[in-house]
């Protein structure tokens, strides 16, 4: 029998929080004495919250612990009383006091503890059931007694005597000695009556490391087309490349920014959603051979890169004065008013210029748009990308892209070059989405991913749908979250995987404040406020440890393995390829892949009952119940 440690050992080097120094000596200490039944979770995401070690014997109990490297001479430490008269932790150096409080070790590992009995394991029997989970702290290299003579004001009376084995405080003594027993009092216990597989599973869901921790320690992996068109460039300096969904257009976009930042060439890559900076840059990262090339690449979006060209160019209070004008007409400000005044400033001003300007999701810019961004790009070498999906058009402007427009727009004749397979739907998903398409998106539009010829039986995706009336909306997306949170754990799925859709934003405030009273925390692009739901954006990314909740305009261009997606509205063909581009966002995985469609529009309806899982509810009834074999 083998230990279960997540991330595998030999994944330690890539992590990107690397192991200190003491995190590595404990970690090596446990893998070595602890009884093989111990799992280890190494900086697992749990909820928000990120603990060094998180220790789990189906058997026998739950152990969390902070380690501390601390080298308790290169300061002078001390407790203090704060404002309230409580113990606070101090240190001096130089004459100057900063507070620890916010490091306290022992303050930490106990909202660990507390999370994992009040949150993660709620099953656990009340009262007793704490005492199957053990809080301790580590410093492996600082002297034992003054470590604990340190810590002991944080202690209550009563851990400090009767419950210290739960509580244990260690130094380097222990470690140097791999005194397991004292660093870890109940880890050769057989088993406990307070602790159970069904338990365990409750915890693993937030354990287990997610898949975008482990895909972003992985390089790009491009097929032969993709690799020549990172390697080639036409000589005219301009390259468009379309496809279907997953066909890796954004891979290529990543890997020839990285290629020529390695170069010492400069890149701006622009998106039209905020949301989908972070996702480009893991991209990017994943690409670059020298780390510090990533200084070289400026994320933006276009009405944020007009803003700045204006302040660059000493326009701002032209800037801001037509923000007054047009405020009451935001179509005309972010379509024509405010992009006239950046291509003034881009042609007078003094403003940056770039050796190589990329577009992502070019579908949803208008050509006039691609022109402006033409006069940021540097004469001599420079060259532009522009990669679009036809079949995601969901503001109704890729129909402008016509050929006759990019004649004007710096591209030579000649067909785009094309990705057609794509690789991160699974063979089922994807023909869902092309039986989707074929429905109800237009023919000429309709760039659809190859055919698969795939054993259906080896590969894991499970495609449910959901028909509910609009006012069962949120009860219906919150079940279905939290049925699939209990997916989580027993098959190297992890909660922080998964990901909520939703073309209604106040919907899903709802939903994600459902999930908050479960005590359930998420990351959402909501707010009602314009400004606050821009910073949520700015702030959305997949390495966050939470659930992920956003719009299904927000995730255009993002992929996942376990969504649910809630659809309200099928009235408008914008409406229709954004629900095009929600069912393709869904990412294939050997260890299995989740989507489920909640939806409340009644034309749909036909089409769901063709799903494999299909479900139809009404005020609160199932209705109508289908498992396809």
């Amino acid at each position: 029998m083998s230990r279960r440690v997540s991330p595998p050992v030999e994944e330690f080097p890539k992590l990107r929080q690397p192991l200190t120094a003491g995190e590595r000596t404990v970690f090596e200490m446990f893998d070595r004495h602890l009884p093989v039944e111990w799992e280890i979770y190494v900086q697992p995401h749990m909820n928000g919250l990120r603990p060094d070690f998180v220790l789990l014997n189906p058997k026998v109990g739950i152990g969390v612990f902070e380690i501390k490297d601390w080298d308790l001479d290169a300061m002078r430490y001390s407790v203090e009383k704060d404002d309230d008269g409580m113990p606070a932790l101090v240190a001096r150096r130089d004459g100057k006091r900063f507070s620890l409080q916010r490091e306290n070790p022992v303050l930490k590992v106990n909202l660990y503890k507390d999370s994992i009995y009040k949150l993660y394991c709620p099953r656990l029997e009340q009262n007793d059931g704490f005492a199957a989970i053990t809080a301790g702290v580590i410093f492996p290299y600082a002297d034992t007694r003054r470590v604990k003579g340190l810590m002991r004001y944080f202690l209550s009376n009563e851990e400090a005597e009767e419950y210290a084995k739960y509580h244990p405080i260690s130094g380097m003594t222990e470690v140097r000695s791999s005194n397991v027993r004292a660093v870890f009092p109940e880890a050769f216990r057989s088993r406990s009556r307070l602790m159970t597989e069904a338990l365990a599973e409750d915890l693993r869901g937030w354990l287990v490391e997610p898949d975008f921790a482990k895909i972003q320690r992985e390089p790009l992996i491009l097929d032969p087309n993709q690799k020549n068109l990172v390697a080639t460039w036409p000589a005219s300096g301009y390259r468009r490349i379309k496809g279907p969904a997953g066909s890796g257009k954004s891979v290529v976009l990543a890997a020839r920014a990285a290629h020529r930042a390695d170069q010492g060439k400069s890149v701006l890559i622009v998106t039209f959603n905020i949301t989908l900076w972070h996702y480009l840059r893991d991209l990017v990262v994943r690409g670059l051979k020298e780390s510090q090339s990533i200084n070289l690449i400026q994320f933006d979006h276009f009405h944020s890169f007009c803003r700045r060209v204006c302040d660059d160019a000493g326009f701002t209070n032209r800037y801001q004065h037509i923000c007054s004008k047009y405020a009451s007409d935001k179509n005309h400000l972010l379509r024509v008013a405010i992009p006239r005044l950046a291509e003034e400033a881009l042609e007078t001003g003094e403003v940056e210029k770039f050796d190589t300007i990329m577009v992502d999701e070019g579908q949803d810019y208008e050509p006039r748009w691609w022109n402006i961004l033409r006069k940021a790009l540097k004469k001599e070498g420079g060259e532009m990308l522009l990669v679009a999906d036809a079949t995601q058009d969901v503001y109704g402007t890729g129909k402008a892209w016509t050929e006759e427009a990019m004649h004007n727009l710096g591209f030579r004749s000649g067909p785009w070059a094309q990705l057609k397979t794509s690789y991160r739907l699974p063979a089922i998903a994807k023909s869902y989405a092309r039986d989707f398409a074929r429905r109800f998106l237009p023919p000429l539009t309709a760039d659809l991913p190859d055919e698969e010829q795939a054993d259906l039986a080896l590969e894991n995706c499970r495609l449910r749908w959901v028909q509910c009336p609009e006012e069962e909306g949120v009860e219906a997306c919150v079940r279905e979250l939290l049925l699939l949170m209990r997916q989580t754990g027993t098959k190297a799925l992890a909660n922080a995987d998964i990901t909520y859709l939703t073309d209604d934003t106040k919907l899903g405030e709802e939903v994600i404040s459902t999930l908050s009273n479960r005590n359930i925390r998420t990351v959402s692009t909501f707010n009602q406020s314009v400004m606050e739901r821009r910073r949520e954006k700015m702030g959305f990314y997949m390495g966050d440890a939470r659930i992920k909740a956003t719009t299904l305009h927000s995730f255009k261009g993002w992929e996942a393995r376990l969504l649910v997606v809630y659809v309200s509205e099928f009235r408008t063909e914008e409406s229709k390829a954004l629900i095009y581009a929600a069912l393709t966002r869904l990412k294939r995985s050997p260890d299995g892949s989740w989507l489920t469609v909640v939806c409340a529009a009644p034309e749909l309806a036909e089409f769901g009952r063709t799903w494999p899982d299909h479900h139809e509810r009404g005020h609160g009834v199932v209705l109508f119940h289908t498992v396809a074999e």
